[in-house]
């Protein structure tokens, strides 16, 4: 860890650093286990090259996570432009019931609700913009807040063909997206790299994109890289049920986390995207 970093965490914790180990796991920040002379332990994300408010949304986002009481969430220790410290938990190992019991939390954190389609302010998703105005229905926000921006930013990568594609479906997307539900409230990032297991072995998430927006946005990511097991989804079911056809609509939700990854990592996921529109159309 930079010098001026650890000052900056002495001053702000009021405790010298002592000790800082890299902890690794992520893509696009520094992440640090440290040590303080008081004799707590936190977890120190940086990135000097972080987009303005990078780190103050992402502590909001916890927060509001938080304020539901559902799931585990780190504590917010400090909030600077370039870092983020939080409680360290030190991972365990996973008990028996770690998959029924995510499924139900999960369940209640969606079923907490939101004020609508939206969120107060625009965050990130890993490092790009995730805008957030509200919009009065599924379908619109969906189209303009989450396709879009990211279909635009992966304009030179997807080419002509595949914006037409786009087209094709947005003009169909009211009926594709299933029965209207009231917004859920959206982890917003939840692949398997964004869940910790606690000392207890119980669930924790981390680092959210959060949103109002529609429960099965959170349920297809989860089935796009893999990390849970069908006994997640099968208690998550019970205790709060999906609307018919919701099988088919899993492609539908996977594009915008596929059009995420277009524009963090390339051309190797722009099959990905062009397959799923396939389905649809």
């Amino acid at each position: 860890m930079r010098g001026e970093l650890a000052a900056g965490l002495a001053r702000a914790l009021g405790s010298a650093v002592r000790a800082t180990q890299s902890v690794t796991g992520g893509d696009i920040n520094a992440a640090h286990r440290v040590e303080l002379a008081d004799g707590r332990r936190v977890f120190v994300k940086e990135n000097r090259s972080a987009p303005r408010g990078m780190f103050a949304a992402e502590a909001e986002g916890l927060d509001w996570l938080r304020d539901c009481h559902e799931l585990r969430v780190p504590e917010i220790f400090h909030v600077g432009d370039d870092h983020l410290v939080l409680e360290w938990i030190e991972p365990g190992r996973r008990q028996a019931s770690f998959d029924e019991e995510l499924g139900r939390s999960l369940a209640a954190l969606h079923r907490n609700g939101a004020p609508s389609f939206g969120h107060v302010r625009d965050n990130f998703i890993g490092r790009l913009p995730q805008a957030n105005e509200a919009a009065t229905d599924w379908p619109t926000f969906y189209r303009e807040r989450r396709l879009r921006p990211m279909l635009e930013l992966a304009r030179s990568v997807l080419g002509s063909s595949t914006f037409a594609l786009f087209d094709r479906l947005f003009s169909r997307l009211g009926a594709l997206v299933g029965p209207a539900e009231p917004p859920a409230r959206l982890h917003g990032d939840l692949w398997g790299g964004n869940l910790h297991t606690t000392p207890e072995g119980r669930p924790c998430l981390i680092d959210p994109a959060v949103y109002g927006g529609h429960r099965e946005m959170d349920l297809s990511m989860m089935r796009l890289f893999g990390g849970f097991g069908p006994r997640v989804f099968a208690a998550y079911t019970e205790a709060y049920p999906l609307a018919p056809g919701h099988e088919e609509r899993v492609g539908l939700y996977q594009l915008y986390p596929l059009l995420v990854h277009v524009n963090l990592f390339g051309q190797s996921y722009a099959g990905a995207v062009r397959a799923e529109l396939e389905r649809y159309l």
